[in-house]
């Protein structure tokens, strides 16, 4: 779930874990809540949501995530779900959360009402996706630093890959996640915009894309070695401007993150 069938690479776990806290915070997340995580990964919002007394629910389409949880968050029971099919009663949690999951699925606000369905009246929901067009008070980005890349190594987006049906799709705007949550039903929906810096070592960030994970592997993915070697000597040349003293990178991210409350 949420994961598009792919396990989260090593490098992009700190990245997707960032906004972990911030997320718990929203759903007003404390001791003896009942929590379910829906699209888990490797379990960082399980984990926090442990550490503060939670009764936690990690579920996630990817066995091999599920089985990381297993080992770094034993007081969560783990659970192999998709969404928008969650195998839960109505009402079963007092709150719901999924971090960077309703932007992989085929329909996104089928996503959002089950994660409501299984959530009691007054309890929240609360999502994160990444936003498109980033806000200009926040570029440049790390995300911007792929388009960058995949401009400069003249790739196109492969007519195979699916979009989805306008009649499910969503601005990827603060307003238009909020306005994602507003229509399944949940009340008081509010998003903001959360902006930090990643750090990341230069050739960790570039295995993810290599071997087929985010934007920018999906243009990748099928590419001759010829092609693969331009597209490494652009990210070279672009990701230098990122560079810091140590090596690494210092990319800056934005990430939006919206709450509702479920009537």
């Amino acid at each position: 779930m949420g994961r598009t069938g792919r396990c989260l690479p090593a490098e992009h776990r700190p990245l997707c874990a960032y906004l972990a806290s911030a997320l718990l915070d929203a759903a007003l997340v404390a001791a003896d809540c009942r929590v379910l995580d829906a699209g888990t990964g490797p379990g960082a919002v399980a984990a926090l949501a442990v550490a503060r007394g939670a009764e936690v629910v990690a579920v996630d389409a990817e066995a091999s995530m599920l089985e990381v949880v297993r080992r770094q968050v034993p007081a969560a029971t783990v659970r192999q779900a998709i969404l928008p099919d969650l195998p839960f009663p109505d009402e079963a949690f007092d709150v719901a959360v999924g971090n960077f999951v309703i932007n992989h699925l085929g329909d996104p606000g089928a996503g959002v009402a089950e994660l409501a369905r299984v959530v009691r009246p007054g309890g929240r929901v609360a999502v994160t996706i990444w936003p498109d067009p980033e806000p200009p008070q926040h570029r440049p980005s790390l995300q911007q630093l792929w388009i960058d890349i995949a401009r400069a190594a003249c790739l196109q987006r492969p007519a195979t890959l699916p979009w989805l049906d306008a009649d499910k799709n969503f601005d990827r705007t603060a307003e238009g996640l909020a306005g994602l949550l507003r229509a399944t039903g949940l009340s008081d929906a509010d998003c903001h915009t959360i902006s930090w810096v990643h750090r990341t070592d230069p050739e960790d960030w570039w295995s993810g894309s290599a071997n087929g994970f985010g934007s920018l592997g999906v243009l990748m993915s099928g590419q001759p070695p010829s092609r693969i070697a331009r597209i490494r000597q652009e990210y070279d040349r672009l990701a230098a401007a990122y560079r810091t003293d140590d090596g690494r990178l210092a990319l800056p991210a934005a990430a939006l993150l919206a709450v509702g409350t479920v009537r």
